[in-house]
């Protein structure tokens, strides 16, 4: 009998080269595009070459700024790790407290449910002029952007996920005993915090918009702020190695993640694959 196409899994040597046929299809379309428009224009900087990119990387990677004498890629990203991960953090703690508590209590969903629901809709970027002006433009506002925008979606999260919990488990729980914070710390918290590790990763790509976002608008350093200024010159062949050097963090945080999940809570993993 003709297998299905979806029982089909690929050998891993197919599988690794499945994986990276997108990425090298994607820089040979890229090559002849700019081969194209470099053939008709010598001097057009939208698609320079990758001899350009690999001058701009030698310069912003590897060799120190004449005026400050600062690597300067060094010094963005050191300066955007420390806004995105304190941000990451907060927002992780807050959702995780609020959410599990609203979603296990029903007084607090009661009573704070449909605020975090309104709360998770209001569009981050458009309260940043707020934060701007309420706390300044310096590290606060920008680590307060990232919380204000993802804690209220880990929240929302959360309190789903408490919610699936099975209510045999509760049931016994109770019949054994347990109080009311028994049961959070016992029961409901180790339930959750695989699944906090999940929403956290969900978050990333979001976390990241709204710190570029504030270092593009209100910064002397970062990531964001760097592409920002060179989009004033046009320089593509920096702007380029930025956007994937902030990829390429972004997957590795992502990865990290995925490892801790796995490492700490393999009866998960398990679960998941299974």
């Amino acid at each position: 009998m003709r297998q299905r196409l979806i029982n089909r899994r690929p050998e891993r040597r197919v599988g690794v080269f499945l994986a990276a046929l997108p990425f090298v299809l994607l820089l040979i379309a890229y090559s002849l595009g700019s081969d194209a428009r470099l053939a008709e224009n010598p001097s057009d900087k939208l698609l320079p070459s990758f001899s350009s990119i690999g001058d701009a990387i030698e310069r912003m990677a590897f060799t120190e700024n004449k005026r400050t004498g600062e690597i300067l890629l060094w010094v963005d990203t050191s300066a955007s790790l420390i806004r995105f991960v304190s941000g990451l953090l907060i927002a992780t703690l807050v959702g995780g407290f609020f959410g599990i508590i609203t979603g296990l209590l029903p007084y607090m969903r009661a009573s704070l449910g449909t605020f975090f629901s309104v709360l998770s809709v209001i569009p981050p970027l458009a309260i940043l002029p707020i934060l701007f002006i309420v706390l300044g433009l310096g590290e606060t506002s920008k680590i307060a952007l990232i919380v204000l925008g993802i804690a209220p979606f880990i929240i929302r999260d959360m309190i789903l996920r408490v919610e699936e919990i099975p209510s045999e488990l509760m049931v016994k729980a109770q019949t054994l005993g347990a109080s009311t914070w028994q049961i959070a710390w016992r029961v409901v918290v180790p339930q959750m915090l695989p699944r906090l590790i999940d929403a956290l990763r969900l978050s990333l790509g979001a976390a990241w918009l709204f710190l570029i976002a504030a270092e593009a608008i209100a910064s002397q350093s970062g990531l964001g702020y760097r592409i920002f200024l060179m989009r004033r010159y046009l320089s593509m062949d920096v702007i380029l190695p930025y956007v994937a050097w902030i990829t390429f963090l972004a997957f590795f945080i992502d990865w990290c993640l995925l490892k801790l999940q796995q490492k700490a809570f393999p009866w998960f993993a398990a679960s998941r694959s299974g």
